[in-house]
């Protein structure tokens, strides 16, 4: 039988106003920018939100009447339109000032601000006005941490509960809650993540760089997208050390699993430290960023000739540094274009876009919880191959890890890596060589941004084909959500009754 007369329909649609609404109270905030630097755009941006949020008020009306009722199926649906519906929103702003009035490269490049990607169609930025430019980082921003999360943090005011939002707008194995109620949870998620993007901008300034540069790029660097005010990124503040070491620490940050944080707040260090996955990233961290350090000073010119021993040294790991946290934490922020170091370098660099920062952060990727549990369970099959009847269970923070968990990481794996080979072979069939659409899939699928080929960190996305960034722009998607909130919706039992 079928069900779709069974699913919540008005509630989704009354969500989805609510976020058309927030997404509009945005815009006018990207009109005050315009307003204060008269960059020209302030009529265009005031339209887009009285358009966005007329829109949005008509969808809440004409469903004020509804079932305040939130099942699983109706979570799935409203995280993944929603999504989809704010992309398509999130272009008004660039068609109506005219910055990018082709709707392909416009949805693009506001598809890739929200799933927080950073790969961008602009050739030039800095040509861009600056209520653009702060546009572009808004949707960063509301991308990272959840367009959803920000909206069952006030759905309560309206009689509607969140859980099914929370659980498929964050899945994965990651699933711990600051506190019993999920609104709660939403606020104190906002609350951690609005005062770190106001510490940022303040050590920013404090370190030389200007109030809207700082602004944009710590709202940038929290959601762990990558957009910036400037056509060489952070390369642009190769002069400025502390600001590029601000930004590695605020990127490491983004990518960590915010519960951490909360516990650090909460003075629970020893908890923070024990954390197997956030020892993890530290490890790797400082593993890659030594060896290509050494790669960098040792085979490369990239270091001036003229540096002192201890200079020349610190300018290597800096970069490298830099490079390895902006592209583990899914980031795309870039001193350099690190394609041109070696191959090896490059190859290492390809391995990492599969890596993803913690369960529970703005990143994007696998996720580092999912390598240990797989390399966990993988080391256990030895031993289950050895003893057949005994009961190893995979443990994480000396827990054991249900078995359900365990099968859906293994089943998360092997359909991402499906996805990425589909991803690179579907770029191959619309013209794009090997090394482009091998790197590029999995660059956009990880939410990474810079890739290899003619996507690398010194080009843009904007010689792909048409057909190529409308599924660059599906990949970000299937990225930014994980795979199953958006893929459950193409099976038909999604739609069966049980």
């Amino acid at each position: 039988m079928n069900t779709f007369s069974k699913i919540n329909y008005k509630i989704i649609v009354h969500i989805l106003g609510l976020l058309a609404i927030v997404n509009g109270l945005f815009m006018l905030m990207a009109a005050g920018t315009s307003w204060f630097y008269q960059d020209g755009q302030l009529e265009e941006f005031l339209l887009s939100g009285a358009v966005t949020i007329g829109a949005g008020t008509l969808l809440m009306l004409l469903t004020r009447i509804h079932r305040k009722e939130i099942q699983k199926r109706e979570g799935y649906i409203i995280v993944t339109s929603g999504w989809v519906t704010m992309a398509f929103i999130g272009t008004i702003p660039f068609i109506f000032t005219a910055a990018i009035p082709n709707f392909t490269d416009a949805f693009f490049e506001s598809m890739s601000g929200y799933s927080a990607s950073g790969a961008s169609i602009l050739p030039d930025v800095e040509i861009m006005p600056p209520s653009i430019l702060l546009w572009r980082s808004i949707t960063h921003w509301i991308g990272g941490m959840g367009i959803i999360v920000l909206a069952i943090a006030v759905l309560p005011l309206l009689g509607i509960g969140g859980m099914q939002l929370f659980a498929a707008e964050v899945p994965g194995p990651a699933g711990d809650k600051l506190h019993p109620r999920i609104t709660d949870t939403a606020k104190r998620l906002w609350l951690i993540y609005v005062g770190y993007t106001l510490l940022e901008t303040i050590l920013l300034k404090m370190a030389g760089m200007g109030w809207f540069d700082a602004v944009n790029h710590s709202m940038s660097t929290l959601s762990t997208g990558g957009f910036s005010t400037k056509n060489a990124s952070i390369g642009y503040w190769n002069d400025n050390p502390a600001i590029q070491y601000i930004i590695v620490i605020f990127m490491f940050i983004g990518s960590c699993n915010l519960l951490l944080s909360y516990l650090a707040f909460k003075g629970r260090f020893r908890r923070v430290l024990k954390d197997e996955e956030f020892r993890m990233y530290i490890w790797l961290t400082l593993l890659f960023t030594a060896i290509i350090a050494a790669v960098v000073y040792l085979q490369t010119d990239f270091v001036s000739e003229t540096a002192t021993l201890w200079g020349g040294i610190e300018h290597a790991v800096r970069h490298a540094l830099f490079q390895v946290v902006s592209v583990i934490s899914t980031t795309a922020f870039l001193t350099t274009d690190f394609t041109l170091w070696t191959p090896f370098i490059t190859t290492l660099f390809f391995g990492m876009f599969f890596l993803g920062g913690s369960g529970g952060s703005t990143a994007g990727g696998i996720k580092l919880i999912r390598h240990l549990i797989l390399i966990r369970n993988g080391i256990l099959e030895f031993k289950r191959t050895l003893h057949p009847h005994a009961i190893l269970p995979v443990r994480y923070n000396d827990k054991a890890v249900p078995r359900p968990i365990v099968f859906n990481v293994l089943g998360f794996f092997i359909l991402y890596m499906l996805t990425f080979i589909i991803g690179a072979l579907v770029f191959a069939f619309l013209g794009l060589d090997y090394e482009t659409a091998v790197g590029g899939s999995a660059s956009i699928l990880g939410n990474v941004g810079p890739a290899l080929g003619q996507l690398s960190p010194s080009d843009t996305y904007a010689e792909l084909p048409a057909l190529a960034k409308w599924w660059s722009c599906f990949l970000m998607l299937l990225g930014r959500l994980e795979l199953f909130t958006v893929l459950i919706l193409f099976t038909p039992f999604f739609w069966r009754n049980r």
